[in-house]
């Protein structure tokens, strides 16, 4: 069983949003996973399995995300939607922090950011902070 499908296992997402995590491509599933502007698809699954971890007590119906993605980070705000409540989440996914915090260097002397996004995929989160209620709402 792959390490996404043992996170939903233990997540208490409903199935449709459950469902459109498996099938992720950009442009689908948008009532479930609803995106402002451009995203890369890769950095979205991170964030998604980031949330289903993270917030399994969670019975997600669907998210709303505003993002902007540079090469080493993706920095936004997602909103996740149960069936009675809206939690608000300011975040930084970056895996030259993850490199820096774990002393990795490239040829160059570098942070090996490519090592670090691929050693901890999704697990690059520098910041996951939940925003008061009174947050702006991410418009879609």
């Amino acid at each position: 069983m792959s390490e996404l499908e043992q996170i939903l296992d233990r997540s208490k997402a409903s199935e449709p949003f459950k469902a459109a995590v498996r099938g992720y491509t950009p442009g689908a599933f948008q009532d479930r996973i609803r995106i402002e502007g451009h995203a890369p698809t890769v950095k979205v699954r991170r964030l998604l399995t980031h949330i289903l971890a993270t917030e399994s007590d969670l019975e997600i119906e669907q998210v709303s995300l505003r993002g902007r993605s540079g090469c080493s980070d993706f920095v936004g705000t997602v909103q996740i939607h149960t069936a009675s409540e809206t939690y608000a989440y300011r975040f930084v996914w970056d895996c030259r922090w993850r490199a820096e915090q774990e002393g990795w260097t490239d040829f160059f002397g570098f942070p090996d950011q490519i090592r670090a996004a691929q050693e901890y995929d999704w697990r690059c989160f520098e910041r996951w902070e939940r925003l008061p209620e009174a947050a702006p709402s991410v418009a879609l």
